[in-house]
């Protein structure tokens, strides 16, 4: 179910300590270009890079991060008893719950096969920014651009309601180059980007505008639609901001191409999927005449990697439910409910009887909503160790490698149509002694496969007995003298009440089991252009 991950030289060259062209996995652009300086304790810097969000999470990683170890309720432990641990309560739950999720492709891929034989649900830790631009998506469809198309060919670029570089701090340098095309970046919705502004300053042929700010996102959008629509009811929305807006929308048409850039996190309100359908509208009304696309950001935190290599391993996007290969007959093998199935919901109703939490691309906590007394596993960033540790009772802890720092991989990039190859940077310089997401679902998985066994053993062997004692019964009474009235009858009524205690226990009495989902077998077998 892994992914064999590529030779260091596959996505950097090492010399004299420093790793270059290093793909840094912090965020959803997946910047290649970085040269990372590997020192012999296994601290990291890349101080030629100028990305805040790099720095920060490069302090992270220290040479102690290796030698954090597992618990189990709090007690140091090891990774095989953590392991042991937390295979026992997954086998036990009835409602497991999937959630964090931030991992690689291979990582994503070992979860699929686990919550397909456990009957889990799947929802990242950044899905209910994703969920809108999904639901858009199923429901309108999209002009989408790449990274690449916004590069090469993009001369006017519209950014509705967001700063993009407060989330993904070199987008300007890289999705917009170094003055090699001819730009007018436009803020509307709200106010300019001080990160654009600066990148304009230094960076040749390049403006920046504003284009109502204090406008309320719903209605710029309506009026916006009103008007490359021309529908009849447009001669009623009069006044300055239809008219910036008409001109804006002259402006796009002269345009060689225009890239509308949005970030469905920062999109206001609790109907940002409606937001994000109606830009989609003005985007494929002026795609009759001109060429246009949108960009989404977004997928920090292996969020697109999740969602991507789930779609393409079982059909659905993330917030599915995954039935067990024993589902009752009629039970769909998969379930998508955007709603039902967020990770707070379900576990604010109590519908989640175990958290299974990925973070390994970050110290993302555990949900505030998660009841002490539900069990958690947590396959985490090193430095996550002694805020779980606080929890206490019915909670197991693993510490994981980080893709990109001890383990290679493959991600996503923001702009759902490139996996990059991701090399350990410490790996490089002999790694340190942390398991991968993988490995370590991998162990967890045959642990359950093994306690299911086990428990199957069991369940025959008591089936065989009670099949034995019900013959010995009916023997038993053909031989025996019909009772007369008077006679006391609880000795039938208890030969009875054996069996039946057996069969409402067990499995016997269950329907036949149905085939096992197709989503579940395809899980070994990517889907053509996926990485191995």
């Amino acid at each position: 179910m892994s992914s064999t991950p590529p030779p260091a030289s596959a996505a950097g060259t090492l010399h004299a300590g420093v790793l270059t062209d290093w793909v840094c996995p912090f965020c959803a652009l997946l910047c290649d270009d970085v040269a990372i300086h590997v020192s012999a304790d296994g601290a990291l810097d890349a101080p030629d890079t100028r990305c805040p969000r790099l720095a920060q999470a490069l302090a992270s990683y220290g040479g102690g991060a290796a030698r954090t170890s597992a618990s189990i309720d709090g007690a140091t432990a090891s990774i095989d008893d953590a392991l042991a641990r937390g295979a026992q309560s997954l086998a036990r739950a009835r409602k497991p719950l999937f959630g964090g999720l931030a991992t690689d492709v291979a990582g994503m891929r070992a979860l699929y096969a686990l919550a397909a034989a456990c009957g889990a649900t799947l929802d990242h830790l950044n899905g209910d920014a994703l969920a809108p631009g999904i639901l858009a998506q199923q429901d309108r469809g999209s002009f989408f651009a790449t990274l690449s198309e916004v590069r090469t060919r993009a001369d006017l670029v519209v950014v509705f309601a967001c700063r993009p570089a407060e989330r993904h701090p070199r987008f300007y340098e890289r999705a917009l180059g170094h003055g090699d095309v001819a730009r007018r970046i436009v803020f509307v919705g709200g106010d300019a980007d001080p990160a654009a502004v600066e990148y304009a300053g230094r960076v040749k042929n390049v403006t920046v505008e504003t284009l109502l700010p204090r406008a309320e996102p719903h209605d710029t959008l309506a009026r916006w639609s009103a008007l490359v629509e021309s529908r009849s009811g447009h001669a009623r929305h009069t006044g300055d901001d239809t008219a910036a807006l008409a001109t804006l929308t002259e402006q796009i048409g002269a345009a060689r191409f225009t890239a509308f850039v949005y970030d469905p996190a920062t999109l206001p309100g609790d109907h940002r999927a409606l937001l994000i359908e109606a830009l989609s509208r003005i985007v494929k009304a002026m795609n009759r005449t001109v060429r246009a696309g949108a960009l989404a950001l977004g997928g920090n935190d292996g969020a697109t990697t999740a969602n991507q290599t789930l779609t393409w391993l079982s059909g659905m996007p993330l917030r599915t439910r995954v039935a067990k290969p024993t589902r009752l007959a009629g039970q769909p093998p998969l379930d998508h409910d955007p709603y039902r199935y967020r990770t707070n919901g379900l576990l604010e109703r109590g519908e989640a009887d175990l958290l299974l939490w990925v973070a390994s691309l970050g110290a993302q906590p555990l949900p505030a909503a998660l009841d002490p007394a539900v069990p958690a596993i947590v396959l985490g960033h090193p430095t996550l160790a002694g805020a779980i540790a606080a929890r206490g009772a019915s909670t197991v802890f693993v510490p994981v490698a980080t893709p990109g720092i001890d383990a290679s991989g493959h991600l996503f990039r923001l702009d759902n149509t490139v996996v990059l190859p991701i090399t350990a940077a410490r790996g490089a310089v002999g790694g340190l002694a942390l398991p991968s997401v993988s490995e370590v679902l991998t162990r967890l998985g045959e642990r359950v496969a093994t306690i299911a066994v086990g428990a199957g053993a069991s369940t025959a062997a008591l089936s065989a007995s009670t099949a034995g004692l019900s013959a010995s019964t009916a023997g038993l009474s053909a031989s025996t003298p019909t009772a007369s009235a008077s006679t006391p009858t609880a000795s039938a009524s208890e030969v009875v009440a054996v069996p039946l205690a057996v069969a409402s226990h067990g499995t016997a009495s269950a329907p036949e089991a149905a085939s096992p989902s197709a989503g579940a077998q395809q899980g070994a077998t990517p889907s053509p252009g996926a990485p191995a």
